[in-house]
């Protein structure tokens, strides 16, 4: 994948009737007449307030107990992101962190007893720490100091060790350490001098993958074997090619890793640590994405991301026959977790009018609800289902995008509508569950987020198409959104805006600067005004892929008037259309003064400009509260400047 600038992914409620079928008539002599249907409710019968979808309770993560009894997972529910875990059978919830202020996410149960790991930053700065939490509720910093970044690196195959990656040594790069499980002892395993990326460790804790960046569409893998010393290049090729190491199997005989070497999309292979041979093991018209072996590597698990949407598999590793996975309505199953005896699975349901619920199931059994996302007070009804719609750009080339449309559109009565762009460079809209996108739609927007060239899933050369680029043909591919957003009969041509976060936040600036009278509103969240000093603020923790942003993006002295031309605070008098910037203190890759400099700049000029800044957020708003006051801001804004922007008589 790119190295990227990514983006995480009020209004007054509106009651309409409900009629109900007239009482049937009397009995009488005369045949009866037939009882009327019930007419069709008029969608959507309510307009919710963000208040509604941000009740409903997002949940992530799922980790078995040692005795598989229960599922540790990470929610939201108490309005920050705290740990908890609850019986496989279903049940109430245990709270293991009940913070208010910092996010807690879950890591993972011990193996072999009811410990627990689980990761928190401050404030949204991105630097996480480590913490065990002890079998009588006490917390440990497993990783202390000032400044240092830390990840969880997966646990051993017996369970006695646990890996670490963490920069504590130099900021710039991330070194490996062992840990005991019991007495938590570490040992640095992996020093790492060169700017690698530390990937999976094998079960054994002989072998370390690594990666190493050289653009966002060329990189390369490597084996580091403990034993000899050696580190072997495992990717040697011509041209641009990208490789991801995806997983070990459970006995060390063989790495799983994807690439696009000779292809568009990435397909799943295999190296041999005995032999050295490299073979393929799965491919499929899309980008695998993902792959993973069960504890003993009795099953294989796969993702696969389809026009938009990721579909899982499961297989028998050794004969490679697909293991069915339940048919369930309304969404598509993600984030699947296999227990260590390898006989339960647990994953969530996601879909366009569905939350991420969490469900178990054992093999051969039926699935088992645990958590139900949605707020019982949203009908899902009145939701809409995303489609996937393409159109031809300026060049001819052809823009995939998910669109949201409102109940509420028809010729007879278009609606506004908003261009949204994903983070990036490399990101991408999916199908899947989007809180934002469908309180938008629900208050009578739509939405159409368009997957603009550069953007991942849709082959390497689709991905390419945007290096160096920035600020012009990508964003040529957003006006043309525009245009065949003006061209449907449904939508209000003179009432189309244009949203988006970091490098989307970035889009919906330059659209704004570059070409003025395009779009009639701006929604910014967090988006880079100026290239240089984002490219010279970038975290240290990104020194690895430093070059491939600059080669991406531009460097910061060699292609210093390219930069000026294409950062939109440089051009910020341009700007004449309302806008509203959203941004978190405390974010480390898009950092406050990104947002600070351009709402002056804006401002300086008389042009509406409303600005949000959350103390307690970084990239991304993660408390309910942010998420309720953000967003219906934004929706405040869109009324007053989109939906009821005067258009002069003949448009």
């Amino acid at each position: 994948m790119k190295a990227a600038l990514s983006l995480l992914s009020l209004s007054v409620v509106l009651l309409a009737a409900c009629d109900r079928a007239p009482a049937p008539p009397p009995d009488s002599a005369a045949t009866p007449a037939a009882t009327p249907a019930a007419p069709a409710v008029q969608r959507p019968a309510r307009s919710y307030r963000i208040e509604d979808f941000v009740e409903s309770t997002s949940v992530a993560g799922a980790s078995f107990s040692h005795d598989e009894s229960r599922i540790l997972f990470s929610s939201n529910r108490s309005g920050t992101w705290n740990v908890y875990h609850l019986p496989v059978a279903g049940g109430e919830w245990t709270a293991v962190t009940e913070g208010s202020g910092d996010n807690s996410f879950a890591v993972a149960f011990f193996p072999a007893d009811d410990r627990i790991l689980l990761t928190r930053d401050q404030g949204g700065n991105e630097l996480n720490h480590l913490y065990v939490v002890e079998a009588d509720g006490s917390e440990r910093d497993l990783t202390p100091g000032e400044n240092l970044k830390a990840m969880f690196a997966g646990f051993s195959q017996d369970g006695d060790r646990f890996f670490v990656l963490s920069n504590e040594r130099d900021a710039r790069y991330f070194d490996v350490y062992a840990y005991d499980a019991g007495s938590y002892a570490r040992e640095l395993i992996f020093r790492n001098d060169t700017g690698f990326q530390p990937g999976p460790v094998s079960g054994d804790g002989r072998y370390i993958a690594l990666a190493k960046p050289d653009t966002t569409v060329n990189n390369d893998i490597y084996l580091h074997d403990r034993q000899s010393g050696e580190t072997t290049h495992l990717s040697p090729h011509e041209g641009n090619a990208q490789f991801a190491v995806e997983d070990f199997a459970p006995d060390a005989s063989h790495l799983l890793y994807t690439s696009n070497d000779g292809s568009e999309f990435f397909r799943l292979r295999r190296f041999d640590l005995a032999s050295g041979e490299h073979a393929d093991v799965q491919q499929a018209d899309w980008d695998i994405v993902y792959a993973s072996y069960s504890h003993n590597g009795r099953y294989r698990a796969v993702g696969i991301n389809a026009d938009g949407s990721v579909m899982v598999e499961l297989y028998e590793a050794a004969s490679g026959a697909r293991v069915p996975l339940p048919a369930l309505p309304a969404g598509e199953i993600r984030g699947l977790s296999m227990a260590r005896s390898e006989q339960r699975l647990a994953f969530y349901l996601n879909g366009d009018r569905q939350p991420s619920d969490l469900y178990a199931l054992e093999l051969g059994g039926e699935p088992r609800q645990l958590v139900k996302a949605l707020n019982p007070a949203i009908d899902p009804a009145d939701l809409v289902d995303s489609t996937v719609v393409r159109f031809p750009s300026f060049d001819g080339m052809e823009i995939p995008n998910i669109l949201w449309k409102p109940h509420q559109a028809s010729a007879g009565t278009p609606v506004p509508a908003i261009v949204l762009v994903h983070g990036g460079p490399g990101g991408q809209t999916t199908r899947s569950w989007n809180y934002v996108a469908q309180y938008l739609a629900n208050n009578g927007y739509a939405v159409l987020g368009i997957n603009n060239r550069g953007s991942s899933g849709y082959g390497k050369t689709f991905f390419a198409a945007d290096d160096g680029r920035h600020g012009r043909e990508p964003l040529w591919d957003c006006l043309e959104a525009r245009k065949w957003l003006a061209a449907q009969d449904w939508v209000d041509g003179d009432r189309i805006g244009i949203m988006g976060g970091s490098y989307g936040g970035y889009m919906t600036l330059a659209a704004l600067a570059f070409h003025p009278e395009e779009f009639d509103v701006g929604v910014n969240i967090f988006g880079v005004s100026n290239w240089i000093r984002t490219l010279e603020s970038i975290p240290p923790w990104w020194e690895s892929q430093r070059e491939a942003l600059y080669a991406e993006i531009g460097h910061p002295e060699r292609d210093r008037e390219f930069l000026i031309a294409t950062s939109p605070l440089f051009h910020a008098d341009k700007i004449v259309r309302p806008l509203i910037v959203l941004q978190g203190a405390n974010d480390p890759r898009v950092i406050q003064a990104e947002s600070d400099d351009i709402v002056a700049a804006v401002r300086a000029s008389g042009v509406p400009v409303e600005y949000v800044l959350f103390d307690d957020e970084g990239h991304g708003f993660t408390r309910k509260k942010n998420q309720i006051e953000g967003y219906a801001r934004v929706l405040a804004f869109l009324d007053t400047h989109l939906k009821g922007k005067r258009v002069a008589p003949g448009g």
